[in-house]
């Protein structure tokens, strides 16, 4: 008599540990609970999968929710119902909110504030300041916390860590690895003259190579002096990628989809303020140098720096525009269209979306599919295709840099704890989001 379980998904290739399997998953109590030749298992729930791949769940571990004090641009809700519409499943969400995500009540807020509304598991960064420097170490260990988060250069919002001797404080408290937006604040403080009123191209020449090498040159030399790994997050140079791959021991690093597809010959005349972002999209020489080193496999994540800016505050002039874009709900679509496209191979994007995440932040339970992991899975059509349109896009800034854009693949489901939360486009039951569990701060998390 066949094994009976909570919930079948028959007939799909299966992305496991070993590659990709024809394998019928089941899942029972949230979790896998077997890989299992087809038809021998069955099930309350049986999902047809046929011509279906099912894929470790999507972890992006850069979203910008604005929630508390700028919900008119997003919420945890809206957001992270455009997150599971994309086939994201977890994901860490940024700091600076107003009020800023720094103290541990600040943290507790936002825990609260996602319970019962986020579609998909949520960790929250707290933000590094001058004030709390000291303090990091113990509320990097708070149930809920997936980690510090540094702004080296200024972008939206308040926090600012500009100067080598705040950053050294920064590192010197707490052990887990801490999250970095590598711009060299004082090279763009002498470049603002180069900002040309009304023209949103010249924010890469502001902002220019030399910022960001030197902000990474400096964040990985601190990082080496104090011991504690640092995340250099999206990367936008080619050159920092060639240097980073030097320092693997300390340091890692992420791409963002928009800079793997965007360049800027075509982005600001097509796109203007809806292009800006921090760090820049740059010149399409930029974008084949990240696919080069994307396939010496140096980024270890891939992340969306989703955030979100309404299209009336974009609408202003440059440089009183404000600098982001949406990004979660289409991070996956992106990937699977370049991997079709022959630009990376399944087992790549598999270990940039999940593996790679689990890896470096010590993630419990997550990026896999094996018995005893959540049934985290996002399940894609690799032979279908669609168009990001207005219609489908869930951020309440209702509006994405690809709209219009045809795309290979199709992401048919999200599933978070074996939970059916997306499929086909429609959203199924409640929110149901739990905080992330890390591996490093097990004791005194539920």
């Amino acid at each position: 008599m066949a094994a009976s379980f909570d919930l079948l998904f028959r007939n799909a290739d299966v992305w496991t540990p070993g590659g990709l399997a024809s394998l019928d998953l089941a899942v029972s109590a949230g979790r896998v609970a077997a890989l299992l030749p087809r038809g021998a298992g069955d099930a309350a729930v049986v999902e047809d999968c046929s011509g279906l791949t099912i894929l470790p769940g999507v972890i992006d571990t850069q979203v910008h929710f604005r929630e508390p004090g700028l919900e008119h641009k997003e919420d945890l809700e809206s957001g992270s119902r455009a997150a599971v519409m994309g086939g994201v499943t977890a994901l860490f969400e940024m700091p600076n909110t107003s009020p800023l995500t720094d103290t541990a009540d600040a943290l507790a807020d936002k825990l609260a504030r996602a319970r019962g509304r986020m579609w998909c598991d949520h960790g929250f960064y707290v933000g590094a300041t001058a004030a709390n420097a000291e303090q990091l170490g113990e509320l990097e260990q708070l149930p809920g916390c997936c980690g510090v988060k540094v702004f080296m250069g200024a972008s939206t919002g308040n926090l600012l860590v500009p100067d080598d001797a705040t950053l050294a404080r920064v590192l010197a408290s707490g052990r887990r690895r801490v999250a970095i937006h590598a711009e060299d604040e004082p090279r763009m403080q002498e470049r603002r003259g180069l900002r040309v009123a009304g023209d949103p191209a010249s924010h890469p020449v502001w902002r220019d190579d030399e910022s960001a090498m030197r902000a990474t040159r400096r964040a990985v030399g601190l990082a080496r002096a104090h011991g504690r790994p640092v995340h250099i997050l999206h990367v936008t140079t080619p050159a920092e990628l060639e240097w980073l791959a030097g320092h693997r021991d300390i340091a890692s690093c992420e791409v963002t989809p928009q800079h793997l597809t965007l360049a800027a010959e075509e982005a600001y005349p097509r796109l203007g303020t809806l292009a800006q972002m921090n760090p820049p999209i740059r010149s399409a020489a930029h974008r084949e140098g990240l696919w080069h080193w994307l396939a010496q496999g140096v980024p270890d994540v891939v992340g969306s720096d989703h955030a979100p800016h309404t299209l009336e505050e974009k609408a202003r002039a440059y440089p009183d525009s404000p600098s982001g874009m949406p990004g979660v709900q289409t991070l996956l679509p992106l990937l699977l269209h370049h991997m079709l496209g022959g630009r990376l191979s399944l087992a790549r994007l598999v270990d940039l979306t999940s593996a790679g995440a689990q890896r470096l932040f010590q993630i419990a339970g997550k990026g896999r599919i094996a018995a005893g992991y959540d049934a985290d899975l996002s399940i894609v059509d690799l032979k279908g295709s669609m168009t990001v349109t207005k219609a489908w896009l869930q951020s309440r800034c209702g509006w994405s840099p690809f709209e219009g854009m045809t795309l290979n693949g199709r992401v048919v489901g999200t599933v978070v704890r074996g939970h059916r939360v997306m499929w086909e486009g429609a959203l199924l039951g409640t929110p149901a989001g739990q905080p992330i569990r890390f591996t490093d701060t097990l004791e005194g998390c539920p």
